[in-house]
């Protein structure tokens, strides 16, 4: 027996291994062995078992050892792993490494199940008649009798127990370990280990769904009649139309036919209050599944999702749509415009929106993709009849969007008006808000206190020794940090170039702001959301949980608070400056700007009262701007698709960029030039590059860029049949053998 081995390594798809006689029998397709590569020893994955030798003549290796009874994957897995590798230009291996937990593939992150201790009844006293005796001995110890009483409670809450956990009894019966441990020596309790699940189980009576609003419950027939001729249908509603809910309906539908759905969120925040939510309509019916979980609820979920007890609903982030699915009948893509669903490194560079409406034609699915400013992509194929199409206009018992305004800071600098990072409107407007009772959310897309520091005299400025980036300033830590590649450093007191004291931040992040606000309202509870204060499990949930039971009054982040997260009592939302998402050099950076703005600004308002918005910008007159305070989605979509019809943009061509590192620049040069030359050989005009990016240095390795626009309509497999000869064509000069070469297609 021969078999086909998806190895976690960058290199080829499969490699052939031969099954020693003994161990035939144990071999599955899926299942996982061990085996030797090179000098190191993986664990890999059954794709394929032949009876027929492999015509190469190469000596193959046997493998070491089966490591897993049954298949770790079902159908049809493995040809969506095998898409995935094919679109987005990597290996079969990168794609199990990514996808697959750790636990099931990795000897040094094996799964290991969770044991909990149990008490029961010794033999002597599990007779109920044998009880009082155990009663008597306890007389001289009150403790020792209230634990024994305690425990003979709770066994009879539920009669199929044998046991109870140890650790329930004793906080349940406020009792002490010495406690017990004297019903243990007298030989009435006992203790004894069991194998438990680490999945949590919900205990609470389940609901129906809520009656939708008309509006709602057109929009759902209209999405009903739409999956009859589409796979696809787009979800067009408005901040807080209710989305949701439809969703609910939706799923509950799915679930009669007993099917299995698949809901994906952007962000773990999201998935977080979506999991209360979802839990009281569907109960254990639900399993949620994102990178806040350890390898070990991984493992779990996954091998619940091969059982005959698999979840009916995932509730997850990108990574989810690899789990094992039995059979998938409707996948829910909520704010399918986020570019968190896109996985930017390692390899696969999937998006995770583009990649379940594949999973969803390999299970004869349907797709809901939902948002209130959709991506320029999904829009322009619901524009085309390509997808179903269902607009939802007005919000939730029809209370009216926010109002926005716009406050000209340019205008006000040069009348000196402005005193600090806010205008006297938003000021004005903050402390209304406050007095009022009522929230305040206030929006930079910037982490930290300032994005640089610099000398007065002789405009010097930190930048990285391993990066070619400007150090930022993180005030509360007094350190300057890389933003790429995570490296701190000691603030200087002094300008190292000419000796001057004057060191000044210049610019300011979230950290800045919320010193400010502090400043202005020092009676306030303020709290910050970014990257910086959210690495912990917890942190986001907690400080969400706050903010939404009004415990903080002043929320101030990042893009994080724009995220579809739904408060009650949000009067006010600011957005500090709105040039700084605008001026960034990318093509989607009119969308992402609008985007942002819109879902930012739908924080406000939202329970019959309508929100404010004040908007801060040098340029009030910009037509993104005026389609941002119009809420005029399609004024931003037309200004989008002339412009990239005219320059060759998505969605009328498909972008893959080719990034190129070395240590040393010279080299880099010459091999960036050279492998664009070998592919406007085959391409033409398709190719742009070599160039040189903002950021050209990250972690000791220069960078380099070419771009390629290839018709939307081109075959992928022909373009990497060309980059695979193009590089093997580059590979043949010695000089290149360190020149790393990736591939992001559909980049963000």
């Amino acid at each position: 027996m021969y078999i086909e081995v998806v190895l976690p390594v960058p290199l080829g798809n499969t490699f052939t291994y031969f099954v020693p006689p003994q161990m035939e029998a144990q071999i599955v397709s899926g299942c996982i062995v061990l085996v030797s590569f090179g000098r190191a020893k993986h664990y890999g994955l059954v794709s394929h078992i032949k009876q027929v030798p492999p015509e190469e003549t190469i000596k193959i290796k046997p493998i070491i050892s089966v490591e897993s009874p049954q298949s770790v994957i079902i159908r049809p897995q493995l040809r969506f792993w095998e898409w995935i590798a094919n679109y987005y230009l990597c290996s079969l291996g990168e794609v199990f490494k990514a996808v697959v937990p750790a636990g099931l593939r990795l000897e040094s992150a094996q799964y290991t199940k969770k044991k909990e201790t149990f008490v029961r009844l010794t033999s002597e006293y599990s007779n109920s008649d044998k009880l009082q005796e155990a009663f008597t001995k306890t007389k001289r110890s009150p403790k020792q009798e209230h634990l024994l009483l305690s425990f003979i409670q709770l066994l009879k809450q539920d009669k199929l127990k044998q046991g109870i956990s140890k650790r329930e009894l004793l906080d349940k019966s406020k009792a002490s370990d010495s406690t017990l441990k004297g019903l243990l020596n007298k030989d009435i309790l006992e203790t004894y280990d069991e194998y438990i699940s680490r999945l949590e189980t919900y205990d609470k009576d389940i609901a129906d769904a809520n009656t939708l609003s008309p509006l709602q419950e057109d929009a759902y027939k209209q999405l009903m009649l739409s999956f009859r001729e589409k796979d696809v249908s787009l979800l067009h509603g408005v901040t807080s139309s209710g989305k949701t809910e439809i969703y609910i309906h939706v799923i509950k539908e799915a679930l009669k036919l007993n099917k299995q759905v698949l809901y994906l969120v952007p962000e773990i925040s999201l998935s977080e209050q979506l999991t209360e939510r979802l839990k009281k309509f569907f109960g254990d019916k639900l399993g949620v599944y994102h990178s806040g979980i350890n390898n070990n609820e991984r493992v779990e979920i996954w091998n619940n999702q091969l059982s005959d007890n698999a979840y009916q609903v995932i509730l997850g982030v990108r990574s989810s749509i690899f789990l094992p699915y039995k059979d998938l009948g409707l996948i829910i893509v909520d704010e399918e415009h986020e570019s968190s669903y896109k996985q930017q490194d390692p390899a696969p560079r999937y998006n995770a929106r583009n990649a379940a409406i594949v999973l969803a034609t390999m299970h004869g699915a349907k797709v809901i993709l939902g948002s209130a400013t959709p991506s320029v992509e999904s829009y322009y194929n619901a524009s085309k009849g390509k997808y179903g199409y269902i607009k939802l206009e007005k919000r939730f018992e029809n209370t009216e969007l926010p109002n926005i305004t716009p406050v000209d800071v340019k205008e006000l600098r040069r009348k000196k008006l402005m005193k600090s990072i806010f205008s006297p409107i938003l000021i004005d407007k903050m402390k209304e808000t406050l007095d009022n009772g009522e929230q305040v959310l206030l929006f930079q897309n910037r982490r930290g206190f300032a994005p640089l520091i610099q000398c007065k005299i002789c405009d010097w400025t930190p930048k990285c020794s391993r990066c070619d980036i400007s150090l930022n300033f993180h005030k509360k830590l007094n350190k300057l940090t890389c933003h790429y590649c995570g490296r701190t450093y000691n603030t200087p007191t002094e300008c190292p170039d000419c000796g001057s004291l004057k060191l000044h931040s210049k610019g300011y992040g979230t950290e800045k702001i919320e010193e400010e606000v502090n400043l202005l309202f020092p009676d306030v509870s303020v709290e910050r959301l970014d990257t910086d204060n959210a690495k912990k499990k917890q942190s986001i949930s907690n400080i969400l949980y706050r903010f939404a039971s009004g415990k903080t009054k002043i929320l101030v982040g990042t893009q994080m608070i724009s995220k579809g997260l739904d408060f009650d009592n949000v009067g006010l939302v600011g957005i500090i400056n709105a040039d700084s998402l605008m001026n960034l050099s990318d093509f989607r950076a009119y969308e992402r700007s609008y985007q942002l703005m819109s879902q930012v600004a739908g924080r406000a308002g939202r329970r019959k009262k309508q929100g404010e918005v004040i908007l801060q910008t040098s340029n009030p007159e910009h037509p993104l701007i005026k389609a941002v305070l119009n809420h005029d989605y399609e004024a931003m979509y037309n200004m989008q698709i002339e412009e990239r019809t005219l320059f060759r943009y998505p969605p009328l061509f498909r972008i893959i960029e080719i990034t190129l590192k070395n240590r040393y620049e010279n080299v880099l040069d010459t091999a960036a030039t050279e492998f664009t030359l070998l592919l406007q050989n085959e391409l033409g005009d398709r190719v742009i590059g070599p160039d040189k990016p903002i950021v050209a240095k990250v972690q000791n390795l220069y960078i380099r860029k070419i771009l390629l626009k290839i018709e939307a309509n081109a075959s992928i497999s022909t373009v990497r049949e060309i980059l695979t000869n193009a590089k093997k064509q580059f590979a043949e000069h010695p000089k290149y053998k360190y020149v790393t070469i990736q591939y992001d297609v559909d980049p963000n």
